[in-house]
């Protein structure tokens, strides 16, 4: 640089010497300012050759320390410094070149650094269904599944991190929000199916999420349901504040992902872990989500995931075990154990396995089990349009600790080990250049000794379980695109579920009880139209039919409306 600068400059006053009188006091002034570039010049290229140096040996030395530490991807965090100060030192030099007139010697240091980046990656987006997308899915196009574009909300306008309006006082950080509201009349199977109006501020949701650096991500879920909680008279609210989401994301490669101790969701269903009102378009969860699956289902867990290859991915998690316990923290003793007195199933022929949740905080868990999950996602490129996942759930045992059956004279007996299996798949179909959509899932419960579930000795025959529990649906829609460009979806849901199959075992069938009664074997019905202003936001109007095999029926059909946004 410094040769050609002074070529340059030397070729510039020879010029002007040809063409002019000698000017002895110019001259020199034009030579003590070629001297002080020539400096400058020296200078940077000893600030740029210094720069690479540091910068070779603290990637040297970073990658020396992640082949002895599991958290590699850290400590390459300063590398990032050095490289930072390779490029300031590479822009100070191209500046000083296109002052002498050379804009072409360092052209290609902008190349490197744009190269050396990682702007793809460093950015999480921008909500939990984004997030979780991008986590579980390929860098290919995602199939066309929600209305107008893909499986996550679109993301914020650059700039505008905090709900998409405004931008973060942070780098790095952004916060979204979910919610839905709903109203309209159900029946009331505990007044004998009378219809009664109602309205319910069903959830509202910050999604905090902060970029550590280029590696690590922190992502968090903050919940407030049905109100808020409050148990005060003239407060009338009876609601929960949760954390449902908080852990750290270390990345090392497209192909492994380490997501720290903390709390997660439970990776079967596609629902659990995307289920956020603009991902589905009843009123309420699907059925199989509300049971067999008890969405939101998050518990204590570390693990991991990524791609096997293009178009397929995985995720391992190791969680805090599903407890049969579903009552609350008066049953439960300082001792670890469960409270002498009776206590409620969290594992009945009515809920499934809606009560069954670990608690998450205060060491209040029941149990010392850790249960094992795995899920697979595929889009498979043969097949445009397509998307599914197949998860299994293994707990070796979901009898807590001082769980006992209730025998008909009053007196407690230990109840045994019983391990549980749960296996789930699903498929989701936007039929290419057409609105129709298809959807279908089947989930399938085992357990080991079905005579050890609370339900099932606790006297009360109307919740038994048998050996298993399985449901399916199938659902049709198709998206109109409105002359507003709003997109209309009607739809119709198909499920069929049964909690209460043969082989009921337990207590309850010395009293002459532990029959099934068809109160767990259930049909639904849901027809409807969800309205889409644009994707982040959706209003909803349903029907849902329900019938079961008990002698009374169901008694609790459903209209609802409701409005969802997903920012």
């Amino acid at each position: 640089m410094s040769t050609l600068a002074l070529s340059a400059a030397a070729a510039q006053a020879a010029d002007d010497r040809s063409s002019q009188p000698a000017d002895g006091a110019a001259v020199k002034a034009l030579m003590a300012k070629i001297e002080s570039m020539e400096q400058r010049i020296n200078t940077l290229q000893v600030e740029l050759k210094d720069a690479k140096a540091k910068k070779t040996t603290s990637v040297g030395q970073s990658a020396s320390q992640a082949s002895r530490n599991p958290s590699g991807p850290v400590a390459l965090i300063g590398a990032k410094d050095a490289h930072g100060s390779a490029l300031k030192a590479s822009d100070n030099a191209q500046a000083a070149s296109k002052s002498v007139g050379n804009a072409m010697a360092l052209a290609g240091s902008k190349d490197v650094k744009n190269g050396g980046s990682t702007t793809a990656d460093a950015a999480p987006p921008s909500s939990p269904a984004s997030r979780l997308a991008a986590a579980f899915a390929d860098a290919d196009p995602k199939p066309k599944f929600l209305p107008a574009a893909d499986l996550k909300a679109p993301p914020p306008p650059a700039g505008k991190d905090l709900f998409g309006v405004a931008p973060s006082p942070v780098p790095g950080m952004r916060i979204g929000m979910y919610g839905e509201i709903k109203l309209g009349s159900m029946q009331n199977p505990a007044a004998n199916g009378q219809w009664q109006n109602g309205f319910d501020m069903a959830r509202l949701v910050l999604l905090p999420t902060y970029q550590v650096n280029d590696y690590i991500t922190f992502n968090a879920e903050l919940e407030w349901e049905h109100g808020g909680t409050a148990f005060d008279n003239d407060d009338k609210l009876h609601g929960a504040v949760e954390v449902e989401q908080a852990f750290f994301d270390v990345k090392f490669n497209d192909h492994f992902t380490l997501r720290s101790p903390g709390i997660d969701l439970i990776p079967i269903s596609f629902t659990n872990l995307y289920h956020e009102p603009t991902l589905f378009y009843s009123v309420q969860r699907p059925e199989l989500a509300n049971g067999l699956i008890p969405t939101t289902w998050y518990a204590p867990a570390a693990g991991f995931y990524g791609k096997i290859v293009d178009g397929l991915n995985y995720q391992f998690q190791i969680s805090q075990s599903a407890e049969d316990f579903g009552d609350d923290f008066a049953h439960r003793g300082d001792n670890g154990h469960i409270n002498s007195g009776g206590y409620a199933a969290g594992i009945s022929g009515s809920e499934a396995l809606a009560l069954s949740r670990a608690p998450i905080g205060d060491f209040r868990q029941l149990s010392n089990e850790l249960a094992y999950t795995l899920r697979l996602s595929y889009t498979p490129s043969f097949l445009p349009g397509f998307a599914g996942s197949s998860a299994i759930y293994y707990s070796p045992n979901v009898t807590p600790r001082g769980a006992y059956a209730t025998q008909p004279d009053g007196t407690e007996v230990p109840l045994g080990k019983n391990a549980m299996t749960i296996f789930n798949t699903e498929a989701r179909y936007r039929v290419p250049n057409t609105g129709l959509e298809l959807r279908a899932e089947y989930a399938h419960v085992n357990f080991s000794n079905p005579e050890n579930l609370r339900a099932n000795n606790d006297l009360d025959d109307t919740n038994n379980v048998g050996k298993n529990m399985w449901g399916y649906s199938g659902e049709i829609a198709y998206h109109f695109r409105a002359p507003n460009d709003y997109d209309i979806v009607p739809f119709y849901r198909y499920t069929r579920q049964n909690f209460q199959t043969s082989g009921m075992l337990g207590s309850d069938l010395t009293n002459g009880l532990n029959n099934i009664t068809g109160s767990g074997d259930m049909t639904f019905h849901d027809v409807g139209v969800a309205v889409f202003p644009n994707p982040s936001l959706v209003y909803k109007l349903n029907y849902t039919k329900v019938i079961d095999r008990s002698p009374t029926g169901a008694m609790s059909d459903r209209v609802l409306a409701g409005v969802g946004w997903l920012w």
